[in-house]
């Protein structure tokens, strides 16, 4: 279920470091985007950060696209915080309830089935065999002969035993201890593409952006979306639209097309050259995502339509770049 309408998402689509975060999910270089700890600093999601330039506003970013419907997500892990501090650098100790010690042994213990003597297994074992301290009867056979009665730990600093140890966290920075009652804790999500904004996405901006920007480095002016007014007074609007000497000059228009099945079929052909003839630009271009079907093909030739196909984003710049060093 969708957490924000798709005008919500639209206006998120055309924030650059958002276009080339979803472009990574689209290009199949990210299915899920899974958080890594470092000792240092906790968890971190090193390929957000690499998009941001920076730490610090990654988990918003986050935030946001999952409010939007953009992203679905994922309990990952609880992280546990220092009170005092701050770290994630945190560290748990199993500690004797009677003098907080965490110099504890942790142990089995077994029962004699037939004798029903019940002792920890350090006291059983003989070498490698498992003897019987009161009747003296080696034990060979688990659930016939002996079996395991659960744990029993001993305190190396007081000598007393007991079943349960206490649990109390120790922060590796600042040292201080604190017990669950004051421990923080923060939810640590892996985050996915939610499938229902796929094409959505790609048909807003995440192709648009490069191309965008490599069309302003060749000294065009650029609008993403575009809307141009046609020969019959009705504006069609163009993923992209390029000026080579400003609005009053020759246009380039350009849509981007994404498959729902293994190729684009007819309808964006037919739907780019509708505006075409109204607005009759001086080149067209349809970017299929990932090609476009032969008789789509066949279509976009007759109407004068220069087709780039492309399976992500970097295979989009380079047919570009050689279409626009022919001309």
């Amino acid at each position: 279920m969708l957490k924000a309408g798709k005008n919500e998402r639209l206006e998120l689509y055309k924030d650059r470091n958002v276009q080339v975060f979803l472009g990574k999910f689209l290009s199949g270089e990210i299915s899920e985007l899974k958080p890594t700890f470092d000792a240092k600093v906790g968890y971190r999601y090193p390929e957000v950060e690499a998009v941001l330039g920076g730490t610090s506003d990654v988990e918003e970013f986050l935030e946001k696209l999952y409010l939007a419907g953009i992203l679905e997500r994922r309990l990952y892990d609880k992280i546990i915080y220092c009170p005092n501090c701050g770290s994630q650098n945190v560290s748990t100790h199993y500690c004797c309830p009677y003098c907080k010690s965490f110099n504890i042994r942790k142990g089995s213990l077994i029962e004699h089935v037939k004798c029903g003597y019940m002792d920890v297994e350090e006291n059983f074992r003989k070498g490698e065999k498992l003897v019987c301290p009161k009747c003296r009867e080696e034990l060979k056979k688990p659930d016939a002969d002996y079996r395991r009665a659960g744990i029993w730990c001993t305190c190396q600093e007081c000598g007393k035993s007991f079943d349960i140890p206490v649990p109390r966290h120790f922060c590796r920075d600042c040292q201080s201890e604190f017990t669950f009652e004051d421990v923080e804790i923060k939810d640590v999500y892996a985050y996915t593409l939610n499938e229902n904004v796929k094409g959505e996405i790609t048909a807003g901006w995440i192709f648009v952006a490069p191309i965008r920007e490599f069309l302003m480095e060749n000294g065009f002016e650029v609008e993403a979306p575009a809307f141009i007014k046609g020969k019959s007074g009705a504006n069609h609007m163009f993923d992209i639209a390029a000026y080579k000497e400003g609005k009053t000059g020759k246009v380039t228009v350009l849509d981007v097309a994404i498959a729902t099945e293994n190729a684009v079929m007819e309808q964006p052909v037919i739907a780019l050259f509708a505006k075409m003839y109204d607005v009759s630009p001086e080149h067209a271009f349809l970017v299929a995502i990932p090609k476009l079907s032969e008789n789509a093909k066949k279509m976009a030739e007759l109407y004068n339509i220069k087709v780039i196909e492309a399976k992500d984003a970097k295979e989009v710049m380079k047919s570009l770049k050689e279409k626009i060093a022919k001309k």
